[in-house]
């Protein structure tokens, strides 16, 4: 089995251009189509290069959730983009984050809650309280996600084992923790913040952005508190904003700082925790604050 991975891996590799282009303003992105994997479905990865990218340097790699969404408005279903290319472009122009590649993960449609779930943090649940929060009227817990069983523990074994040794030996990086991070927004929010608690080894630090903790009605909570990194090694960024969505997130991340304070986070060092009023739960309000929690995280230590 691991000989015909590594076969299809190879022969990838060499067809690695073959889908929609994607626009970007400034760099250029290489679209690995139907990355293949042994763990999960195979699915597209885009990677995102500055300007100037040279295999005589080494970059520090930010792994985003929701690929699909990062780069190119014309493609995406609602219009909107998180602009990365321009907002990793001024930022490194400025000098305000380190040298760094985005690798752009598309999600798999109608099994993202499934990959996205903390699974974990599913098993902290009796299982008579797990059968009354699916039968819940009202439950934030899609149903759909448990048809094929919960994905994230595999997702996560797909990005440590298998993409992130793909990045590392085609592109010039720097491998350590210290230089890989790990993003996403809402249920990517969910899993960014479950990866670096379950890899503390591979991801020095997680982005979160409106962080969709009602998913799992707080049942991951203890979870995370349980699980979270050193501090002295690790950073975590949280936001969410007031509207839509978002409105639901506050009483949730404030029990989540809480448990990063206690841990021996701090916080504007390790940690960041912000509120933004008005802002609601879509890609052109995270794009609007993107620089944030990118200069947090990527700046020069």
């Amino acid at each position: 089995m691991k000989q015909i991975y590594l076969l299809l891996l190879v022969l990838f590799s060499l067809n690695q251009i073959m889908g929609q282009e994607v626009k970007v303003t400034s760099g250029h992105v290489v679209s690995h189509d139907d990355f293949p994997s042994n763990y999960v479905d195979s699915r597209n990865v885009d990677v995102w290069l500055p300007a100037g990218y040279s295999q005589e340097k080494s970059y520090a790699v930010l792994y985003m959730q929701d690929g699909q969404m990062l780069f190119d408005a014309t493609t995406t279903w609602n219009k909107q983009e998180w602009g990365v290319d321009e907002v990793m472009t001024r930022l490194m122009n400025e000098d305000k984050i380190r040298d760094c590649i985005v690798v752009g993960i598309w999600n798999n449609g109608d099994k993202r809650h499934a990959e996205y779930f903390p699974q974990r943090a599913w098993d902290y649940v009796s299982k008579s309280k797990q059968e009354k929060i699916l039968k819940a009227k009202h439950s934030n817990v899609h149903p759909g996600m448990f048809e094929k069983g919960l994905l994230a523990d595999n997702y996560l074994r797909f990005l440590v084992r298998e993409l992130k040794p793909f990045i590392d030996s085609t592109y010039s990086t720097y491998p350590c923790k210290e230089n890989t991070f790990i993003m996403g927004s809402s249920m990517g929010g969910l899993i960014s913040c479950y990866a670096i608690c379950e890899y503390p080894g591979v991801f020095g630090g997680a982005i979160c952005m409106s962080t969709h903790w009602p998913a799992i009605n707080g049942i991951s909570l203890k979870y995370v508190a349980d699980n979270l990194p050193n501090p002295e090694t690790h950073k975590i960024y949280f936001d969410h904003g007031t509207a839509t969505l978002d409105s639901l997130y506050e009483p949730y991340q404030l029990k989540v700082d809480a448990m990063l304070l206690k841990k021996g986070y701090q916080q504007d060092l390790n940690f960041l925790s912000q509120q933004f009023e008005g802002a609601a739960h879509t890609e052109d309000a995270w794009k609007e604050r993107l620089h944030i929690p990118l200069e947090f995280m990527l700046k020069e230590d």
